[in-house]
């Protein structure tokens, strides 16, 4: 899930966020992720990545569900819906998926049909191969620049880091 930059222009730093939306860690980690979208605005790139565990049950399907919502123009959006309920998730599953999608005024049809046709599997496969291959085990990781860091022991101090990146990135580009 994410933006593509114009030909021509210089290309922003990229925060890859490796998440999955029955996560609690996850949950937690949207203070900040709102903080750093609040501090940079466009000139950081917030890239929803897909890493579902498998003893989240209703994991791989949130993460289709957050594709379809993006296709949809509002990624984030449910992302932060659906992880501000983590429970709620847990206890109603799929048809939950698509309850807030239709509370964001999002076809819930076509989120609906998604669930079931697997349009974003694929996605949601890659998403997942990539994340083992840099070394992803668990939610949230975080990537930019050349690091990796993992949310999911311990968000302290993980803000401050990649702000940290994040301006010496910016600043090497605008050098």
């Amino acid at each position: 899930m994410s933006d593509s930059t114009p030909v021509g222009t210089t290309a922003r730093p990229v925060l890859d966020v490796w998440c999955e939306l029955q996560c609690p860690d996850c949950r937690t980690a949207l203070d900040d992720l709102r903080a750093l979208r609040a501090r940079y605005g466009d000139r950081l790139e917030l890239r929803l990545r897909h890493f579902p565990l498998e003893k989240h049950k209703y994991a791989f399907a949130g993460a289709q569900a957050a594709e379809e919502a993006a296709v949809q123009g509002q990624g984030w959006a449910y992302v932060e819906a659906v992880l501000g309920r983590v429970e709620e998730l847990e206890r109603k599953g799929e048809p939950f998926l698509v309850k807030v999608a239709r509370e964001l005024g999002l076809d819930a049809e076509e989120f609906d049909t998604a669930l079931i046709d697997g349009r974003h599997i694929l996605i949601v496969d890659a998403d997942q191969a990539e994340g083992k291959a840099i070394g992803v085990t668990g939610t949230p990781t975080y990537v930019i620049g050349d690091e990796r860091l993992d949310g999911g022991k311990s968000q302290e101090g993980l803000r401050e880091r990649i702000e940290e990146i994040a301006d010496r990135l910016l600043g090497e580009r605008e050098a």
